[in-house]
């Protein structure tokens, strides 16, 4: 396997990501979407999800293909960004055709930021504009850090972030990831070593390596959830894992469950009762593959995630009003 050539999600073709924010509210929104509908499908495992369209997702339901894939702060008013890519997608045309009507699937799922310095206190939510921008933004080249989704996010012992990878396997089927760190638990060890780091490639979150201590099952510790006032639902590491190998919906659903391995390797504890871990899984379909290859292209997944997760808490940024510093400035 090798890395991409930009290293994120953008490295698998047909796909663009685009970014909007506000950073006086600190939040902001993501969006994957497709030069062409894709196959998607999804997995949660964190025990506070909050997420739309994800049940026509599942392999027995009617839709196989969809727009575009949308992350969010904004906790369940973060949701309303769908409607603006919708919006974005409706005035080019796009969108599943029922007779005469199009109407645009895009499935999305959000984090909560709502207690993180920022400015909330809003006449009109601002999630179907931003959505909309960050529809309008999609292109090839993937900002990480303090950006879109990312740009409010926090993770247990410092800020979080959008992080993206990529592999490009030995058959060249491209894998990679795009992740938005906000979890409960830290990416990091006490000393500041990411958990991640056997599986990081060429430097690509610091390249401080694993910590060399034994000994780190330690109990959970949380400075997010201290600031916070250990607000329930305050959490949640939404990834989204691509691929150009043709898969249909059932084996993008085991893509996904495949995938949530990145989130165990990279965070702990993870998938805990407070974050609304989700992996989507989609498939461009340019590639025709062997039933066994889905073993290979899982494990990548994963190890994208991990990378990538590392690689959105490395790239974070200070802002005013932060309520944890990044990782950069331990």
């Amino acid at each position: 396997m090798q890395i991409g050539t930009r290293n994120s999600l953008t490295d698998v073709p047909g796909l663009r990501v685009g970014h909007a924010q506000d950073h006086g509210l600190k939040s902001g929104c993501s969006v994957v979407v497709g030069d062409a509908p894709f196959v998607a499908s999804c997995h949660v495992m964190g025990g506070a999800p909050g997420t739309r369209e994800t049940d026509l997702l599942a392999p027995d339901k009617t839709v196989q293909m969809v727009d575009a894939i949308v992350i969010s702060g904004g906790s369940a008013f973060g949701l309303d960004a769908c409607s603006g890519v919708m919006d974005g997608l409706d005035a080019a045309g796009r969108g599943f055709a029922i007779g005469a009507a199009r109407v645009p699937i895009v499935p999305g799922a959000i984090l909560f930021d709502l207690l993180n310095g920022g400015d909330k206190a809003w006449r009109v939510n601002p999630y179907r504009e931003l959505g909309r921008a960050a529809y309008d933004a999609a292109g090839g080249d993937v900002a990480l850090g303090s950006i879109g989704a990312g740009t409010g996010a926090v993770c247990a012992m410092q800020k979080g972030g959008v992080g993206s990878a990529s592999f490009v396997l030995d058959n060249g089927v491209t894998v990679a990831a795009l992740v938005v760190a906000n979890p409960v638990g830290s990416a990091t060890t006490p000393a500041g070593h990411f958990w991640a780091a056997p599986f990081e490639m060429n430097g690509e979150f610091g390249g401080l390596g694993p910590d060399p201590r034994g000994g780190l099952c330690y109990p959970p510790i949380s400075l997010k959830m201290q600031a916070m006032l250990a607000v329930a639902g305050g959490n949640t590491t939404p990834c989204i894992v691509a691929t150009d190998a043709k898969l249909d919906k059932a084996q993008c659903h085991r893509l996904a469950v495949a995938a949530h391995d990145g989130i165990a390797r990279a965070v702990v504890p993870a998938h805990t009762p407070h974050d609304g871990d989700i992996v989507f899984a989609l498939s461009t379909g340019a590639r025709p593959v062997g039933d066994t290859d889905l073993l290979t292209i899982g494990a990548a997944a994963a190890h994208c995630v991990a990378r990538a997760l590392a690689r959105g808490v490395y790239e974070a940024t200070a802002a005013p009003g932060d309520v944890l510093p990044p990782w950069r400035d331990r």
